[in-house]
């Protein structure tokens, strides 16, 4: 009976002292983290100060899965906008690859990391806030007549982001894959500046190692490479950044989702399959005045074609990417068609997903 007593109250406490240690353990992964990055440049807030930047969480610019999104000023006027991460986010890991990647670089086209909080179970983000919001409210719009920025604007903002991806993956002293160029992640500030934002899944890598190893596929459906689901198609690298961006550009071509599948006409539901075939037969006849489609369209075409090649191998660097933006549209070839644009059958390959929930990070893109 006394056994009894005794052993009741040791299992509360051995319960409430597991909960205890899942609670206590990101902070502790995240403040191990921060102790060892003695060169931070971003400044670190206390909880207390965030809460006086947002003026008290007043004015909220966005939420997603991460979290929300807050308008703040810091002393002196400076505008911020303060990402409130969820408090279950697993033991941190996106709040780790932020701070290390974006945290130690400074590039024009590169949103910059003013500081952090990472205080008890809070964490936080602060950037520099972006006047303008995200790419994808310019392009995606049902009448090209309405939209904002003018063709000219919009190849500049190509060749920007194209640049500071580059950057990324060789300017830096470590290389840093994004893993989620889209459109939603490219801001714009009051000039109309592009700048890559969303570290959330970048991994670091040296960039003398042209192989990435993961153990999770990691990205956003539609613009995620296929060697990210499956290694049957090639290896990790910075050409599943060139991918994505190949998906940037066919969306900024057509003013559309790549895979819209409100198109009027069935054969232009997958947008890089007909515009395809549409550049081809261009192509053949040599006679561009009879088909409905400008250089820009053609330029961002043709370059978007050649990065989303299926194999890696057979993508342009981003290097490359920033002189054949910068070329004469026509002397650039159109490439093969891509595996995925093709509508022929699509051969039995063996993908294997046998991840967990937990390893995951595949993102679902509002269509």
């Amino acid at each position: 009976m006394i056994g009894r007593f005794l052993f009741s109250p040791l299992c509360v406490l051995s319960f409430l002292a597991y909960n205890l240690f899942k609670l206590i353990k990101p902070v502790d992964n995240i403040e191990r983290f921060l102790q060892n990055q003695n060169a931070l440049s971003p400044s670190r807030y206390s909880y207390n100060d965030i809460i006086t930047v947002t003026s008290n969480f007043k004015e909220k610019l966005g939420q997603g899965g991460f979290g929300s999104v807050y308008k703040g000023r810091l002393p002196g006027g400076y505008l911020v906008a303060v990402k409130m991460l969820q408090k279950s986010m697993g033991d941190g890991e996106d709040f780790i690859n932020e701070v290390s990647t974006i945290g130690r670089i400074h590039h024009v086209n590169v949103v910059q990391l003013v500081g952090f909080c990472a205080e008890g179970s809070y964490r936080a983000l602060v950037y520099e806030y972006m006047a303008n919001g995200s790419l994808d409210k310019y392009i995606f719009s049902s009448n090209k007549e309405n939209r904002i920025l003018n063709m000219d604007k919009l190849l500049e903002i190509a060749l920007s982001v194209a640049k500071g991806l580059h950057y990324l993956h060789q300017g830096c002293n470590m290389g840093i894959l994004h893993f989620d160029i889209k459109p939603h992640n490219i801001l714009l500030d009051h000039k109309l500046t592009p700048k890559i934002s969303d570290f959330g899944l970048a991994k670091l890598h040296p960039k003398d190692h042209s192989l990435v190893f993961m153990s999770a596929a990691r990205g956003t459906i539609g613009y995620i490479a296929p060697e990210l689901i499956s290694r049957s198609f090639g290896t990790i690298s910075h050409k599943s950044d060139v991918y994505s961006f190949g998906m940037l550009l066919m969306d900024m071509a057509g003013g559309r989702r790549h895979n819209d599948l409100k198109a009027e006409n069935s054969s232009q539901v997958y947008y890089p399959s007909w515009i395809y075939d549409k550049l081809n037969k261009m192509e053949m006849s040599k006679n561009f005045g009879i088909f409905e489609i400008d250089d820009f369209e053609r330029k961002l075409c043709k370059v978007g074609l050649s990065c989303i090649q299926t194999r890696p191998v057979d993508r342009p660097s981003m290097i490359n990417v920033v002189e054949m933006l910068q070329a004469d549209v026509d002397s650039l070839q159109l490439p093969p068609k891509p595996f995925f644009s093709s509508s022929d059958p699509v051969p039995s390959i063996n993908i294997s997903m046998n991840y967990s929930k937990s390893e995951l990070s595949i993102i679902l893109e509002n269509m």
